[in-house]
């Protein structure tokens, strides 16, 4: 192992307040907080990339206008837990401020749309707009936003724009918050609604809050015609990292902020096996307990990649931990929402990536898995941002940082050992330069750019087609012109072009099912995309009656769960049940299409191999090069009591998918996809008993962005680029 010092980050102090801002006392607001509300007040500009770093109150940056009592505006977040975060610091902004118009500040997520209609007795577009017109600041996703403004919400005999062109005209600050995090579908979803937003609404703003922005995408806009500022503190020499307590005080004096803490930062490597860090995590258990004996007032989180990982681990630490009154919760994909809540206040959390998008820990130990760069970067960003934290009303003080990163052995090679090593054991290093060498030295992920140009008008396609409704096309005919010009500018691409293979497909699923519709268009037009293999899971080991209804993907309960097989209607039964007895509302939506339910009982130790098989044969469907559509496909898991209950309903289900003739491990590794990219092994009928399945099928959204990366394979050769 290897250990290096990472420095303290300090923030530069604004020049001055901007005129009509006041702060609290004391307050004193950062560079970066100045020049984005100036940016945001300016007429001449559209878009604003703050890029502070992590921790540097780019929130506050946000929100300062509305603290004033100056603007409405709509915060998307990515994570249901972040939004609930944000909610959360924005009424804590709002007690510190006291605003004269004693703004009203509401959360809106899926489940809390569908209860709240419910409630109301609302369609869920009514709902929306009963909560948007309630608020001041609507926080919510940008799933509901993107879904609001594809007339997701609307019936037939509404006009399509009966609640974007609301909603749109309520708010005049759009932000998005962890915007590094979206993936290129996602990307274009916001700047088709943004184009949509510019020529049908006037003088609107909009924020993004990254500490990694997307060159792409501020590319993109400027080709749109957009007028964008970039607030970049780093560029601009805005952070000091001092060395000595000398430094820092001379610093603080000056009111720069400290941002992040001093950081001791041990390497870890890590053979490249699945529970590698699973393994060292039981053997080093009473290790990292000690250290919690050892320095008192502890706080800590282990961010891991897997969720059966994290559900194996939690037992054993909860149980170590508890003979001596510390506690231990999880957070996970499927960990309840009162597990969730409970585990921010925890000695240690043991969780997966639910944690580590922009929720505020105040932590002052961590252990990270990471997968790539970003990833890594994005995990230790959780750690040194608080000085310490308050229990039963008295202030508990950190008495330093310590970070384990569990990476593979190759990566410590790179940066450690040998003439062309970059860092050395015991070296004090600022931020900026050693994130530099990670992204240097780490594995990169594909940022799929040519997602934009292939399937990023089809998302322009079916806006234009609701514009031409003749309900409303006479009042948007200039907006009409004016948005086909501009996306055909953004993506390359001429709408002709997209109306002859949006048609096409259409004919193909005719010809191929006897059915109307237009599956790739669906899925092209959706978010993140809709999963065909979704299960509906009733938890077992949840304690928590209300939190026991979840959802998981078919491959993660085929690799990792002991469940069995339920009927939908018992899964309804039990849900509606369990929410009058307890008179909790339980949102029921997320199940309608789910592909199975099941009673999930516990994880496996080990992870499970099985397949996808064809009855036929796939190689005409890899030879097509194509997002196709297809049907029968089945599971093989020889052992597996209940895998053909399953096959009886997955047989039944045409899937949006793109075949390749390589083994999934090589596609994964040729194309840089990132660690949970959903594509899968298959065998067809002359491959079946294949030890290892020779072809790779991605489904729905993953399908279109392999689409873009298949050319690599189109000829021999290609460079192997190592995880």
């Amino acid at each position: 192992m290897f250990s290096i010092r990472l420095k303290p980050i300090y923030s530069c102090p604004a020049d001055d307040t901007p005129s009509g801002i006041h702060m609290p006392d004391g307050w004193h607001l950062a560079w970066h907080q100045a020049e984005t509300l100036k940016a945001l007040r300016n007429p001449n500009i559209d878009v604003v990339f703050n890029t502070a770093m992590t921790g540097d109150g780019k929130s506050l940056a946000a929100y300062l206008d509305f603290l004033q009592g100056n603007c409405h505006a709509i915060g998307l977040y990515p994570t249901n837990a972040l939004a609930s975060d944000q909610e959360t610091q924005l009424k804590d902004y709002i007690a510190k401020f006291q605003p004269s118009n004693d703004p009203r500040v509401n959360r809106l997520s899926g489940a809390e749309l569908e209860i709240y209609a419910e409630n109301e007795g609302l369609r869920k577009g009514s709902a929306i707009a009963s909560r948007a017109s309630q608020s001041e600041v609507l926080i919510t996703n940008p799933d509901i936003f993107h879904f609001l403004h594809r007339g997701a919400y609307i019936t037939g005999k509404d006009t399509p724009d009966k609640l974007w062109n609301r909603i749109d005209k309520e708010f005049g600050l759009f932000i998005f918050d962890e915007f590094h995090v979206f993936a290129a579908p996602q990307v274009a979803s916001v700047l088709n609604t943004m184009l949509l937003i510019r020529v049908t609404n006037r003088r609107k703003k909009f924020l993004f809050l990254s500490a990694t922005p997307k060159a792409s995408l501020l590319r993109r806009l400027e080709k749109a015609g957009f007028k964008c500022k970039l607030i970049s503190p780093v560029d601009e020499g805005k952070y000091q990292f001092p060395e000595t307590e000398a430094e820092a005080t001379d610093l603080k004096v000056r009111h720069w902020r400290q941002v992040a803490h001093a950081i001791d930062l041990t390497f870890m490597p890590m053979e490249a096996t699945s529970k590698a860090s699973e393994t060292w995590l039981k053997e080093n258990q009473e290790n990292i307990f000690n250290l919690f004996i050892e320095h008192p007032g502890s706080k800590g989180a282990v961010i891991l990649n897997s969720i059966a990982a994290v559900k194996r681990l939690t037992p054993i630490f909860r149980s170590l931990f508890a003979n001596h009154g510390l506690v231990v919760r999880e957070n996970t994909g499927l960990s309840g929402q009162q597990e969730k809540a409970d585990s921010l206040a925890a000695d240690l959390v043991i969780g997966t990536s639910t944690i580590d998008v922009g929720v505020d820990f105040k932590i002052n130990f961590l252990i990270f898995e990471s997968s790539d760069a970003g990833n890594f970067i994005q995990r230790l960003g959780r750690l040194g941002r608080h000085e310490g934290y308050e229990k039963a009303g008295r202030k508990v003080q950190f008495d330093g940082f310590r970070a384990y990163a569990l990476v593979p052995n190759f990566f410590v090679e790179r940066l450690f050992a040998g003439e062309n090593a970059v860092l050395a054991e015991g070296e004090v290093c600022d931020r900026i330069h050693f994130q530099t060498l990670i992204r240097e030295k780490y594995r990169q992920i594909n940022d799929f750019e040519g997602y934009y140009k292939h399937w990023g008008a089809v998302q322009s396609f079916r806006l234009l087609y609701d514009l031409k409704n003749p309900h409303i096309q006479q009042q948007y005919a200039g907006s009409l012109q004016r948005f086909q010009a501009s996306c055909e500018e953004v993506f390359d691409t001429p709408m002709r072009t997209v109306a002859g293979r949006v048609k096409g497909w259409a004919a193909d699923w005719q010809t191929s099912s006897g059915k109307k519709g237009n599956p790739i268009v669906d899925n092209a037009t959706s978010f993140r995309g809709s999963s065909p293999l979704l299960c509906g899971l009733y938890d077992l080991t949840e304690p928590n009656e209300s939190d026991r209804f979840k959802t998981y993907d078919l491959p993660g309960v085929l690799s990792n769960l002991n469940i069995e097989m339920w009927t939908k209607k018992e899964f309804l039964e039990a849900l509606k049940a369990i929410a009058e007895r307890t008179g909790q509302p339980i949102a029921k939506g997320r199940f309608e299409y789910c592909l199975g339910f099941m009673r999930l009982r516990g994880y496996r130790e080990e992870r499970l191999n099985w397949k996808f098989t064809f009855p036929g044969d796939l190689q005409p469907f890899a030879d097509a090069w194509k997002v196709q559509v297809l049907e029968k496909l089945q599971i093989w898991q020889p052992d597996n009591p209940w895998v053909g209950e399953i096959n009886r309903r997955l047989k039944n289900q045409a899937l949006v998918c793109y075949v390749l003739r390589k083994p999934t491990q090589e596609v994964r590794l040729r194309l840089q996809l990132p660690m949970h990219f959903q594509i899968y092994p298959i065998s067809d009928s002359y491959s079946i008993h294949d030890a290892n399945a020779p072809y790779s099928v991605a489904f729905g959204q993953s399908a279109l962005l392999i689409e873009t990366l298949a050319h690599r394979f189109k000829h021999d050769g290609g460079e192997l680029w190592i995880a």
